[in-house]
């Protein structure tokens, strides 16, 4: 038998929108088979039928040949096919063990027996290379970590079709090559994999066939080693992509953002060290500076110190050469401070608020959505349709849509519509792309270069050194949560960026020269 899973002519519809119309898959046991497709074209809503959390209007799944009808994720379980989400379903306050075997413990005249689970999970970790702490909290450990203790869920339950959900969203670069490796490892062991993913870098590197879907509907299916990823993307888009960054010459005028000696001290309990060492940088209108580093070493804080998020223990920020100290962040935001952030769901939205009002969020107090104290609301909405129209923010109903149901490019568009619409003179962009398909990367980017070449300073944090190269007139490498070097992107390499950014060099000179 040729396919371990057939999902024929699936159709799964909500309010305003056909999520998958008439879909076809099918997953041949020992692939990986990517399934690719533009934010919010169904990739997730087909995932989220076969593993039971939605029930189709129309078609059939059939597994191992049979036909099925999945009432739900224990029922998937239980014949064999498990999940990572594409945010992690985790308990932060247990160990890696008892998350592992949360749902399927084995439990004798009341009392939960761990020894045989631990022996199974160390096995498991052993075979798979998924090497964990069994007695970690989860809060305690990074994103990647999170990810195997996901992976060690569905082989602790047997699970032998896996499904993958934007694996790689919230991993380093390392930790993608590592994903990688462990995915191959478990298609030799007879394992078959559904991998969503919308990079295609990554889809070269890792899957056999590729099914595209594009708003809803099924493209069709590809042999990857056959086929280049400009062809990929153009099924994905329904356009040619340009995967470079097209931009002049940058040319810089007046300092518009000025750091002097910022330090931010550890949270952790027992840290006495500063995560963010006395950085000193400027960024002037008319340039993107890019902080680069891999996750972990001050970037973020040193972000939310900026945009008064977080706390600054020490040093001077001066924006348009006013001492921001002391200043509230709406202060900062009324004088020409824009902040796209890392987080979009905990510090860029209001998820239960609809569209309309998540586009006013740091303007709904000016004269024109407001007066004496009564939002304007006949403003706020055509305001938010002027905004939905210009950067093609896609949702089922448009300005009244929650913004928790959309999908993460849509959220992110919102975000960068709202911060780009008030045309800052610094935009703070954290990640921007994270998550993001190649269409809505090269408008990001296109966007990004228009606000510089408005005059606006941009600095950019970033994990993608794709991006980082592509898209930066300077570099700052920040490592340890010290600026170790600048950088010109024309000049410097990507596997020579790499070793700057794992610290083996520093400001031109190698370590220990």
């Amino acid at each position: 038998m040729e396919y371990i899973v057939e999902m024929l002519h699936i159709t799964k519809r909500f309010p305003g929108i056909v999520a998958n119309d008439d879909i076809t898959l099918q997953l041949k046991k020992g692939e990986i088979h990517a399934l690719l497709g533009e934010n919010g074209a169904g990739k997730s809503t087909l995932m989220s039928v076969l593993f039971g959390m939605y029930q189709p209007e129309e078609g059939i799944i059939k597994v191992r040949g049979k036909e099925v009808r999945m009432k739900g994720p224990l029922d998937a379980n239980a014949r064999g096919i498990g999940m990572v989400h594409q945010h992690f379903q985790l308990v932060h306050n247990f160990t890696v063990l008892q998350n592992i075997v949360l749902g399927a413990e084995t439990v004798k005249g009341g009392l939960l027996l761990m020894d045989g689970a631990r022996k199974k999970v160390m096995e498991l970790s052993e075979k798979y290379n998924l090497l964990v702490d069994p007695d970690a909290i989860i809060s305690d450990i990074t994103v990647g970590m999170q990810q195997r203790v996901e992976i060690l869920k569905m082989l602790y339950r047997d699970n032998d079709i896996l499904i993958f959900d934007e694996p790689t969203a919230v991993l380093t670069p390392q930790e993608i090559n590592e994903l990688i490796l462990i995915m191959k490892g478990l298609v030799k062991e007879g394992k078959s994999i559904l991998f969503i993913t919308h990079k295609l870098n990554e889809i070269k590197a890792a899957a056999d066939r590729c099914s595209v879907l594009r708003r809803g509907k099924y493209i069709g299916t590809v042999d990857v080693a056959a086929t280049d990823k400009e062809e990929m993307s153009e099924m994905m888009v329904g356009r040619k992509v340009n995967l470079t960054v097209e931009k002049e010459e940058a040319k810089p005028k007046e300092v518009v953002l000025e750091l002097k000696d910022v330090c931010v001290k550890s949270t952790r309990e027992g840290h006495v060290k500063n995560v963010v060492d006395h950085v000193s940088l400027k960024v002037r209108k008319g340039e993107i500076v890019c902080i680069a580093g891999i996750d972990g070493n001050g970037q973020t804080e040193l972000i939310q110190a900026i945009s008064g998020i977080g706390p600054m223990d020490g040093g001077q920020l001066f924006i348009n050469g006013e001492d921001m100290r002391g200043k509230s962040i709406r202060y900062k935001n009324t004088h020409g401070l824009s902040h796209i952030p890392e987080d979009r769901h905990k510090h860029g939205l209001v998820l239960k608020y609809n569209l309309a009002y998540n586009l006013i969020l740091q303007q709904y107090f000016e004269p024109l959505f407001q007066k004496g104290g009564f939002l304007k609301k006949q403003s706020i909405y055509s305001y938010g349709e002027e905004l939905i129209k210009k950067y093609d923010i896609r949702s089922g109903e448009g300005c009244y849509t929650t913004v928790g149901s959309m999908s993460g490019g849509n959220q992110q568009k919102a975000i960068i519509a709202r911060e780009i619409s008030r045309h800052p003179d610094i935009l703070l962009a954290v990640q921007p792309t994270r998550g993001l398909d190649v269409g809505a990367i090269e408008y990001i980017h296109k966007e990004l270069v228009k606000q510089r070449d408005k005059g606006a300073g941009i600095l950019l944090v970033s994990l993608e050194l794709d991006e980082v190269m592509n898209l930066s007139d300077r570099i700052l490498v920040i490592f340890e949560g010290a600026l170790t070097a600048e950088l010109n992107p024309k000049e410097v390499s990507m596997q020579e960026l790499g070793l700057y950014l794992a610290g083996s060099k520093r400001g031109g000179q190698e370590d220990g020269r």
